[in-house]
């Protein structure tokens, strides 16, 4: 896959997924702009020749605005957007506060449409473009997220929506859903939660962020542009079916 002269947006991209995104992306040769909420001075003095991090909020439309007009003053193009940034906020449904819902739609989905309403004009001037979005195997259903799924449902939604409305300008839009990836959030459930998320996959082990940011790049690649409007589940076939031994 070729990659030469690419221009990508990761958003949530210094830690977790979105930083296995990230250096796949510059591996291949990718010049990544990130924006997260909150950056680390030391993530800050390694920008260069590789990436550029942005600090800021992808809920607020005049960030957003900003951060894309400061890539295209720079670059004068974008070719690649993966919208990963999000949270969680876990509760039952009796037990979650109205803030807890509207924080995940907030990031998960409206931050999402933000960076997709910005950078859709700038991919149909150019008519070409990637768009990936990060979904999660949640969005089929999972006690006590009704908030993440309906985020996340929402999300692939409007993934379909965006490639029916893109394509004539040879844009594609996918979205990817992992499943159980070890990464810091899932290192700190307790060991007896961990193990009860294991015994459910087919495979008995997590994935692995390289495993989603392979993905990923496949899909930001040319050799996938006649993939559109779809889900790709990362996650070792938990999604295939009900685990009943």
């Amino acid at each position: 896959m070729s990659f030469e002269g690419k221009i990508a947006i990761v958003t949530g991209g210094i830690g977790g997924l979105g930083l296995a995104i990230t250096k796949r992306f510059i591996k291949d040769g990718i010049f990544v702009y990130i924006i997260d909420k909150s950056v680390p001075d030391s993530f800050k003095i390694e920008e260069g020749d590789t990436f550029h991090v942005f600090e800021g909020d992808v809920t607020k439309r005049d960030t957003v605005q900003t951060f894309v007009s400061m890539i295209l003053s720079e670059r004068k193009k974008i070719d690649i957007l993966v919208n990963n940034a999000g949270i969680i906020k876990d509760n039952m449904i009796w037990k979650m506060s109205e803030e807890e819902f509207d924080d995940v739609i907030e990031v998960n989905l409206k931050g999402s449409w933000l960076l997709c309403r910005e950078v859709a004009p700038i991919m149909r001037e150019q008519k070409k473009g990637r768009i990936i979005n990060i979904a999660s195997r949640a969005w089929l259903g999972n006690p006590g997220q009704s908030n993440y799924s309906a985020s996340k449902g929402g999300l692939i939604s409007m993934t379909r929506v965006l490639a029916l409305e893109l394509a004539p300008r040879n844009i594609t839009v996918n979205a990817v859903a992992p499943g159980l990836i070890k990464t810091p959030m899932t290192e700190s459930l307790t060991e007896e939660v961990y193990q009860k998320l294991l015994d459910k996959q087919p495979s008995k082990q997590a994935g692995k962020p390289e495993d989603i940011a392979a993905a990923v790049a496949f899909l930001a690649s040319d050799e996938a542009g006649f993939i559109n409007g779809q889900v790709i589940h990362v996650d070792g076939g938990r999604s295939v079916g009900s685990i009943i031994f």
